[in-house]
């Protein structure tokens, strides 16, 4: 079996309304870029990558001359080829290597005829819990619905997706407010859910001094975890020899020199593997297994998913024996989604590992090609920027905090 071919196309899908985080916003829609990898058997497999746009439809269309001919079974293979360690330090290929991983196991498993699951070493559950993940959020510009930025509204949200998925863990992103306010709010969420896990993630802007603070005042609520409090691997391990609460990252350990390094001198709990940033998912399978060798928790990270990265994250919590926390999705706040079906569902807080040949999903085309050119009208837009704050940016630590107060609604085209 040879690869004959390579495809790329970005589409954009629309949010229920424009998610608020410790670095700026999502727009009210998510940039994916979708890549197809087509053997001369005729299977096709997919593969999924965050953001891009037209420059990452180039890259992938400038590695069909590394990847025609070449057999999609030999993986790590590709992983040289594509990722050679030294020469990421120029090309920096990790999360392109990661898409076409997700492609080559789809194909591997529609010509063997099993789930990537069992490529992986078998399915240990056949759903994978999710928590619900809570942002705060800017009203639509449409209609101004989907606001979240009060305690109440916070509550409210949240009973609704607990109502509508099942969920019984709740995640809070913060690092958008100041910390006593987001303090405010996440007390709030615990008393609404007195039986439920919470965790807490302000995206690394806050001081080891404000971590600590905020870390003692939280250490009597049910907590699976405090998130990427600060920014590196010694912040996190002052922040952990002072508080209770056990820390996670998917910040500061996103490889193996990383995780052998907060293995030799603790400073994370919990490493969130994600299947984008570590390369793939067999690299995530393998972070995990270190993992339990070293009594270190693991969990399933969110780079903000459609479909067919949902699935490699499914494939991969099915076949983890450490994972003990939900998974994180973004999935819950899309409105519609490219795969055959529309998007999957949540059972009692869990979605089903897909059980058809491969990663078990399949392209709706009618609806990639829909949001392919709502993608061509919008652009992309600045994760990185907030539509009411122009030229912002945080600072590490952060001291620049968005108003609480301030219910203006953000003009984004849609």
């Amino acid at each position: 079996m040879q690869i004959v071919d390579l495809r790329a196309t970005t589409v954009t899908v629309p949010l229920q309304a424009p998610l608020r985080h410790a670095n700026g916003c999502h727009w009210g829609r998510f940039v994916r870029t979708l890549v197809e990898v087509e053997t001369d058997s005729g299977l096709v497999g997919l593969g999924e990558m965050g953001g891009g746009g037209e420059s990452s439809e180039a890259t992938f269309r400038g590695l069909k001359s590394y990847l025609v001919g070449r057999d999609p079974r030999r993986l790590e293979e590709l992983r040289f080829l594509i990722s050679n360690p030294t020469a990421s330090l120029y090309n920096n290929r990790m999360q392109i290597l990661a898409a076409i991983e997700f492609a080559c196991l789809d194909v591997m498993g529609q010509a063997w005829g099993v789930p990537v699951s069992e490529i992986l070493g078998g399915r240990l559950r056949d759903s994978v819990p999710f928590a619900a993940y809570l942002f705060f959020r800017y009203p639509h510009s449409r209609d101004g619905s989907g606001e979240v930025r009060t305690a109440e509204q916070l509550v409210e949200h949240a009973q609704r997706l607990k109502a509508q998925c099942g969920f019984t863990t709740h995640k809070l992103k913060g690092g958008v407010f100041p910390p006593d306010y987001e303090l405010e709010c996440y007390r709030a969420l615990a008393a609404a859910f007195p039986d439920d896990r919470l965790r807490f993630d302000p995206n690394s802007v806050w001081s080891v001094e404000e971590a600590l603070r905020f870390g003692r005042s939280i250490e009597h609520l049910n907590n699976d975890y405090l998130e990427d409090p600060v920014f590196g691997l010694n912040g996190m391990r002052r922040v952990r020899g002072k508080i209770r609460t056990p820390l996670a990252t998917n910040t500061v350990i996103t490889n193996f020199e990383q995780l052998a390094a907060n293995v030799l001198d603790l400073a994370v709990d919990v490493t969130l593997l994600d299947t984008t940033f570590w390369g793939g998912i067999r690299p995530c399978v393998k972070a995990a297994a270190l993992c339990e060798a070293f009594q270190l928790g693991v969990s399933v990270h969110s780079s903000g998913e459609l479909g067919i990265q949902l699935a490699t994250m499914l494939h991969l919590g099915a076949v983890l024996p450490n994972l003990t926390f939900a998974a994180d999705a973004h999935y819950h706040h899309l409105t519609d989604d490219i795969i055959e079906g529309g998007k999957l569902h949540y059972e009692a807080g869990a979605i089903r590992v897909p059980t058809a040949p491969g990663l078990g999903v399949k392209l709706n085309r009618d609806k990639v090609a829909e949001y392919s050119e709502l993608y061509k009208r919008l652009g992309s837009y600045a994760y990185d920027q907030d539509p009411l704050r122009p030229g912002w940016t945080p600072t590490i630590p952060n001291t620049r905090w968005a108003d609480p107060a301030d219910a203006r609604i953000p003009k984004i085209a849609h």
